[in-house]
C-alpha cells in the first residue's frame, strides 16, 4: 500500500496546525451520512452521523471500535496501525502537529472520505489507518478544544 498522499500544498488552520489541502477532495463532512447510512446498509456512517447531528461522542467511540473489528481484527491491532500514521504525519507536517488544532470538521471530513474510498476497494493509501486516525483525532478535539468544534451540533446549543 502507498504511503500519505501529498499534494504539496497546505491549509492553515491559524492554531499552528497544518493539513494538506482538500480542495478538489469533495466534502463528506456535508454528506447526509445518517442517509448515506441508510443507502449503503452501514452502522460506522450511521454512529458517524449521531456525533455529527447530536455531539454524542460515544458515537465515534463506537465507530472506531466497530471499524477496528472488522477492519483490523482489534481496537489494539488499530491502534498501533494508527500510531504509524502519526509517524508518517511527523515526517510531513512536524511532531504534535494535530495537537495545536484542526477544526471539528476536518477530521469528520478525512475520516469518512478514507471510509468511502476503503469500502470502494482503493488501494492508493492506508485509508483503513487513517480513518481510525481521524476519528481518534475527532475524539481528542472534542475533549480538549471544544473551541474547535464546528459541527450541526455545536450551533443548537
Amino acid at each position: 500500500m502507498a504511503e500519505l498522499k501529498d499534494s504539496g500544498a497546505r491549509r492553515d488552520f491559524g492554531t499552528g496546525a497544518v493539513r494538506d489541502a482538500a480542495e478538489g477532495k469533495g466534502r463528506c463532512d456535508l454528506l447526509p451520512l445518517e442517509v448515506a447510512g441508510l443507502v449503503l446498509d452501514d452502522t460506522i456512517l450511521t454512529l458517524i452521523n449521531g456525533y455529527v447531528q447530536h455531539g454524542v461522542i460515544l458515537c465515534l467511540i463506537e465507530a472506531v471500535k466497530a471499524f477496528s473489528k472488522q477492519h483490523f481484527g482489534s481496537i489494539e491491532t488499530a491502534i498501533i496501525a494508527a500510531s504509524h500514521q502519526y509517524e508518517d504525519g511527523c515526517q510531513k507536517y512536524g511532531d504534535r502537529n494535530w495537537e495545536k488544532g484542526i477544526p471539528l470538521h476536518c477530521y469528520i471530513d478525512s475520516a469518512v472520505r478514507h471510509y468511502l474510498k476503503l469500502r470502494r476497494g482503493d488501494d492508493d493509501e492506508p485509508h483503513d489507518r487513517a480513518f481510525v486516525w481521524n476519528l481518534l483525532g475527532a475524539i481528542w478535539t472534542h475533549i480538549n478544544k471544544p473551541d474547535l468544534i464546528d459541527l450541526p451540533f455545536k450551533e443548537g446549543k
